[in-house]
């Protein structure tokens, strides 16, 4: 199973971005699905997360202006970042917990990361 992001980059503060994370490999299904990040010298802490039937969770620092999404049949998870800023600037990775079999076992997945870089 991989994890593959991409949407990262430069944006001035105010803009926006959209981060795209899919999902390939075998596997039987994708139970929660979400995106985290992590700036120079922090750790590493959640930005949104979102179930298999579409039920959210963000971190206080995004809601309002960052919204998550999925599409199932494409094994993919979004965010959707506007009105940008500065503290947003990070290195964002994309997680997933996966069903191999159809058994309730699971097992977590990282993408390998996109920076978001939000400056004048």
């Amino acid at each position: 199973v991989q994890l593959q992001a991409s949407g990262g980059g430069l944006v001035q503060p105010g803009g926006s971005l959209r981060l795209s994370c899919a999902t390939s490999g075998s596997f039987f299904s994708i139970n929660a699905m979400g995106w985290y990040c992590q700036a120079p010298g922090k750790q590493r802490e959640l930005v949104a997360a979102i179930t298999r039937g579409g039920s959210t969770n963000y971190g206080g620092s995004v809601k309002g202006r960052f919204t998550i999404s999925r599409d199932n049949a494409k094994n993919t998870v979004y965010l959707q970042m506007n009105s940008l800023k500065p503290e947003d600037t990070a290195v964002y990775y994309c997680n997933a917990d996966v069903r191999p079999g159809p058994s309730l076992v699971s097992k977590n997945y990282w993408g390998q990361g996109t920076l978001v870089t939000v400056s004048s």
